[in-house]
């Protein structure tokens, strides 16, 4: 890859994702957990994605990054809620543009979009989490403005604990 001042970024279109990319949503997905070294907790198929983003509810929303028609990058989001605001709010679950088009503003095009469509879609936070060794990404982030939140812990239930909790029995009342 070239680098220095007098190389320029081809540029970046970004469109929302159709029913037909759902094998490049899960290629870059794959691609991303290979990334994070967590290849070994994806268990999404393309038919679940197709029934979860395009589905008769859908539950997330994608934005791709393409470079003459080529897809490089990707931003999956949902809406989530705020009680304090009273306001929905847009969370990024996964954000990955493809190694060799990094350092080119493909990953700020696409969180500038997800900024741009939280302030019209009135939210009053944008927010996503970030694994901890991740320098490169949360020093990126810093630079954009975002604010790392120190005296938060995100605590998750899955697999058999989600099954055990989710089946416990209701107390009576």
């Amino acid at each position: 890859m070239a680098t220095g001042p007098e190389v320029k970024a081809a540029p970046c279109t970004l469109r929302s994702a159709v029913e037909s990319d759902i094998p490049t949503i899960f290629r870059f997905i794959q691609a991303l957990a290979e990334y994070e070294r967590l290849s070994h907790e994806v268990s999404a198929t393309e038919a679940a994605l197709g029934a979860t983003l395009f589905g008769s509810t859908p539950r997330a929303e994608v934005v791709l990054a393409e470079v003459d028609g080529t897809p490089v990058g990707f931003a999956l989001f949902f809406h989530n809620y705020s009680t304090f605001l009273a306001k929905p709010g847009l969370y990024l679950e996964d954000l990955f543009v493809l190694p060799e088009y990094r350092g080119r503003g493909f990953g700020k095009a696409l969180l500038v979009h997800l900024a741009e469509l939280a302030v019209q879609r009135s939210c009053g936070r944008f927010e996503w989490s970030v694994l901890d060794w991740n320098e490169p990404s949360i020093l990126f982030y810093k630079s954009l403005g975002a604010v790392p939140m120190a005296d938060w812990s995100i605590f998750r239930v899955t697999g058999e604990a989600l099954e055990k909790l989710g089946g416990a029995k209701k107390p009576k009342s």
